[in-house]
């Protein structure tokens, strides 16, 4: 992927979130951002899915803007390549329709991550214990603001800024380095005040 293509792709048409949110779809755009350009028959064999079944899933992709199809001098080989290397997805919906498809979206993406975090816990003990002790697993209690939060997103976002050059530039890559998935989940505890002061005022209408 060239330096013009390091970019995000945002999607807010519901219709577009709810496309994206099929697993052999999300599928598709992670192995062309990670190995792409590819064929639907490449694509197929990386993906253990059928050439017919891939060909499909990128043209409804395609649609969208998510992927494209890039020039190819082998025969009826038709290679595509993703169009961005992130996918913004809307944080606050402006519309019912889009706030049932971002929840649809955002479901299927946490059953993703669900099964990628129990895929490595089961190949773990016989990863090199290196490996083994460097990968993250655990989770961190803290009370801040809305404000602070979303400070925090963006000194993260800052620290992985060198790291994400190598993504695009493999002569970045140091020669130990494997592709590490890092997830990225932080989200407010829910909100018992309210929800005691609600039941109390629903109890306050009651003849």
């Amino acid at each position: 992927m060239s330096r013009d293509r390091l970019k995000s792709i945002r999607l807010t048409d519901p219709r577009a979130l709810r496309a994206y949110a099929h697993p052999i779809r999300l599928a598709l755009v992670g192995a062309l951002r990670r190995q792409g350009p590819l064929t639907a028959t490449r694509a197929g064999e990386l993906l253990g899915e059928s050439p017919a079944s891939c060909s499909f899933h990128l043209r409804q992709l395609a649609k969208y803007g998510l992927v494209e199809e890039v020039g190819s001098h082998r025969g009826r080989e038709r290679p595509w390549r993703a169009t961005a290397l992130y996918t913004q997805l809307p944080k606050v919906a402006n519309t019912p329709q889009q706030s049932d498809a971002s929840r649809l979206l955002y479901r299927v993406l946490a059953e993703r991550y669900f099964a990628q975090v129990l895929r490595w816990l089961m190949r773990r003990p016989d990863e090199p214990k290196a490996w083994q002790k460097a990968a993250h697993f655990g989770d961190e209690m803290l009370y801040l603001t809305a404000e602070e939060l979303a400070e925090l997103r963006r000194q993260i976002d800052a620290l992985l800024g060198s790291y994400r050059r190598r993504t695009t530039q493999p002569a970045r890559r140091p020669s130990a380095a494997r592709l590490v998935t890092l997830l990225r989940l932080a989200f407010p505890g829910e909100n018992t005040r309210s929800r005691t002061l609600a039941a109390r005022g629903r109890k306050g209408r009651r003849p």
